[in-house]
């Protein structure tokens, strides 16, 4: 991993602006000032990227644009007050992705896991637990895992989906729709120097977990291998 990198005070506040200004004459009187933070927001990524590619095998960086698609939103303003990147792991085999995203006001965060499961991938996954919940809940709730992730979020349902027993004791996992798991960081911490190694430590720690989700999506319901 190259020197430790800290994103800049400088972001922090462009994006506080931003939010108060967010319209084109603003952003575009302030594009230059904006070009230069996005390059150096945009190396800290390909930082990361690296780093997790010494110990994960990853096939791509995604750095989201600052331009919102209003087309079908009530919320018209032009940009993003964020910064934001998803880091890929390489299919078939390996399973899941990063996520990082840069927001003053302590609202930064990192994610890991699986946001839009494909409706096959959800029916995998939640048959899998109806079989056997053990090896998951012994990942997801080992302490040193929860110490750093805490509990699973995302969307789900509010009862059990079609063709499972509401009263199944893995309903808990079987209703969810999303199998997220989050950490929040200050703004203190986001322009710390070593922020981009506490984000790596972080999502190599979450390595267990997504091991194990790449094992059920790459086999079928009796375990034989689909690759």
């Amino acid at each position: 991993m190259t020197a430790p990198t800290a994103f800049s005070n400088n972001l922090l506040e462009f994006l506080k602006l931003l939010k108060e200004n967010n319209d084109r004459d603003w952003f575009n009187e302030h594009k230059k000032e904006f070009k230069k933070l996005e390059v150096d927001a945009k190396r800290n990524f390909n930082v990361l990227f690296e780093a997790l590619n010494v110990h994960d095998d990853l096939d791509r960086l995604k750095n989201f644009r600052i331009y919102r698609d209003v087309r079908f939103s009530k919320n018209k303003a032009p940009y993003k007050t964020h910064f934001s990147g998803s880091f890929y792991r390489r299919k078939p085999a390996l399973r899941g992705s990063y996520y990082l995203h840069i927001q003053p006001n302590n609202k930064s965060f990192i994610a890991v896991g699986f946001w839009d499961p494909s409706k096959e991938d959800l029916m995998r996954i939640r048959k899998e637990f109806e079989i056997d919940d053990e090896e998951i809940r012994a990942i997801i709730n080992d302490e040193n895992f929860r110490a750093i992730w805490g509990d699973m979020v995302g969307e789900e349902l509010k009862t059990a989906p079609r063709g499972f027993d509401k009263e199944h004791k893995a309903i808990d996992l079987i209703r969810k729709k999303q199998f997220l798991f989050t950490k929040n960081y200050t703004d203190k911490e986001v322009v710390s120097p070593n922020f981009i190694v506490e984000v790596n430590a972080s999502f190599k720690a979450v390595r267990p977990y997504l091991d194990y989700m790449s094992s059920v999506l790459t086999t079928n319901i009796n375990g034989e291998p689909l690759i």
